[in-house]
């Protein structure tokens, strides 16, 4: 499974950016959908998850603020989306999604992303 994120940019403090991540390759059932993001000088941190059942979870920094949610169409089931709002110069980093499941094909798999910038500054 192949993921391509997108959709970061720069945003000024207090605005918003929508990512997405669009998954090709083998087709799939999702266990879990995340993202992750790294700042320079920094680990990899989890942001957010939505599991194939439809339970999303977030860290305590972007409660309120981000949205994840996945396409609602058969086209874009597996296509997952970080909507970022409120944007704070601490959310500079680059976005990740990886997404965990099993292959129709047999096995199982954990796929990362390639990430997107975001910036986010006056």
């Amino acid at each position: 499974v192949q993921l391509q994120a997108y959709g970061g940019g720069l945003v000024q403090p207090g605005g918003s950016l929508r990512l997405t991540c669009e998954a090709s390759g083998s087709t799939f059932s999702p266990n879990t959908m995340h993202w992750y993001r790294q700042a320079p000088g920094s680990q990899r941190e989890l942001v957010a998850t939505i599991t194939g059942g439809g339970r999303r979870e977030y860290t305590d920094f972007v409660k309120g603020r981000f949205t994840i949610s996945r396409g609602d169409s058969r086209n874009t089931r597996n296509t997952v989306y970080l909507q970022m709002n409120s944007l704070k110069p601490d959310d500079t980093a680059v976005y990740y999604c990886n997404f965990r499941g099993i292959l129709y094909s047999g096995g199982s798999f954990n796929s990362w992303g390639q990430g997107t910038q975001v910036t986010v500054s006056s």
